[in-house]
């Protein structure tokens, strides 16, 4: 399906240069007296690279469709991460750089929403919040609880967040995975 370079968005996938890529990150750009164009950053599918194309705003670039999927984080082979379709419990093995930092917020069974173009996964997406368990969390300082004190607790996925002084070792705390703020106890 071709579409007008203007309708271009973040997450879709399109044809070019005889590869398939991603859209990274699209800008709408209108300099004082020359034609508008669109600025794209596209990712490779083949090779992984990202690069920076320009493209004219009535130019037709052709779609390439994406599906959707619920996953689960099954475990850590090496570098890489495995994930399993719930339903078909079929494997699907993912370099870091496509996690990303969501690597920070992967336990055992945590569900995501995986994005694939041709069978080949192209984004990790984690839900907004997560409950992690307090694997370190430092006693807090007795008389020291002025104004909202916090304290760095560390994770069980090593991510160290800042928390309130009552959060103790071995509780589950829920994370906002935008921010990497605590939100609350679990």
């Amino acid at each position: 399906m071709a579409v007008n370079a203007n309708d271009l968005r973040k997450g879709m996938a399109i044809q070019y240069n005889n590869d398939v890529c991603v859209v990274l990150e699209v800008t709408h750009r209108t300099p004082g007296n020359l034609r508008a164009f669109v600025q794209g950053i596209l990712r490779s599918i083949r090779t992984g690279k990202s690069m920076d194309v320009r493209f004219s705003s009535t130019e037709k670039v052709e779609t390439v469709p994406l599906n959707t999927y619920k996953m689960e984080f099954s475990y850590k082979s090496g570098d890489d991460y495995v994930f399993v379709n719930p339903e078909s419990f079929e494997e699907v093995t993912v370099t870091p750089e496509l996690v990303g930092d969501a690597k920070h917020y992967l336990v055992e069974n945590a569900s995501v929403q995986m994005t694939f173009v041709e069978e080949k996964a192209v984004q990790v997406e984690i839900p907004a919040s997560v409950v992690l368990l307090v694997s370190d969390a430092p006693e807090g300082v007795r008389g020291d609880s002025a104004n909202n004190v916090q304290k760095a607790v560390t994770l069980e996925t090593g991510l160290v967040v800042q928390a309130p002084l009552f959060i103790k070792t071995g509780e589950k705390i829920k994370v906002d995975t935008r921010t990497g703020k605590y939100m609350e106890r679990a």
